[in-house]
């Protein structure tokens, strides 16, 4: 069975930091691009980070860039977001996602939105309060 875990989502101050894991079962996630997304209520699915499966290349959405990294463990089939000053507008629910797509500098904004990905987690929640 294919499945993607996150794992690492609290509820943190204003400033703070956090580190979300997203981990592979019955998928290799080397070989696969991988997407970090966010979703608060009543808003849509943003992606905010992802990472190539050829060079562990990393491109952000302007809203997290300088604040988060994203970063790949093969050996342990992981993913991680490395969330740093944290803002109450980063609260949402936090998922990852697996692409077989190929990710490259000329079309990395594309693997910012959902459609790209053909496998993802059931999220975990980032709070942070005002």
């Amino acid at each position: 069975q294919v499945q993607l875990v996150e794992s690492g989502g609290a509820r943190v101050q204003p400033g703070g930091s956090l580190r979300l894991s997203c981990k592979g079962s019955g998928l290799t996630l080397e070989y696969y691009a991988i997407g970090w997304f966010r979703q608060a209520p009543g808003k849509e699915r943003e992606g905010i980070a992802c990472i190539s499966s050829s060079d562990d290349s990393t491109y952000y959405a302007d809203s997290v860039k300088g604040r988060f990294t994203i970063s790949r463990d093969r050996a342990k089939n992981m993913v991680y977001l490395r969330m740093n000053n944290v803002k109450p507008e980063d609260t949402a629910v936090y998922l990852c996602a697996a692409s077989r797509g190929e990710l490259l500098d000329g079309n990395w904004r594309q693997f910012l939105t959902p459609h790209e990905y053909d496998h993802w987690g059931q999220g975990t929640q980032v709070t942070v309060p005002s």
